[in-house]
């Protein structure tokens, strides 16, 4: 069954968020339980943004007024991770990123944790 991307987006950030919370060695084995059929798209961006982590942390951290990413929730952190890697790294529009992070966002994260992805997010790609 083929998901919208918005799915997959989905399924990447909580792939990316079981690795950090429980540190695990095995990507692979990750996205294969997340994931019914195999998704190029999800292993691009989990992928993208494991290979890219440093790289997309200190992006988010030059766009946070008085926050680092690692005083964020670690969902809302992945959120941002991926978004992050999508304005960098694919050709998803801009709006199509903002507006897919936010809606996660408001899915797992906070009032507070929203905002701030969506203000990062919007200051990347007015930068």
């Amino acid at each position: 069954m083929i998901k919208k991307r918005s799915e997959l987006r989905e399924k990447a950030a909580i792939i990316l968020y079981q690795a950090d919370v429980i540190k695990a060695p095995d990507i692979e084995e990750l996205i294969k339980n997340n994931c019914e059929a195999k998704s190029d798209f999800v292993e691009e961006i989990v992928f993208g943004v494991i290979t890219h982590l440093k790289e997309l942390d200190e992006i988010a951290n030059k766009y946070m007024k008085d926050w680092t990413i690692d005083r964020i929730d670690k969902m809302g952190a992945n959120i941002l991770r991926v978004g992050i890697y999508e304005l960098k790294f694919t050709e998803t529009p801009d709006i199509v990123v903002i507006n897919e992070a936010v809606e996660l966002a408001k899915k797992y994260c906070d009032d507070n944790v929203r905002k701030i992805i969506n203000a990062v997010l919007d200051h990347y790609i007015k930068d």
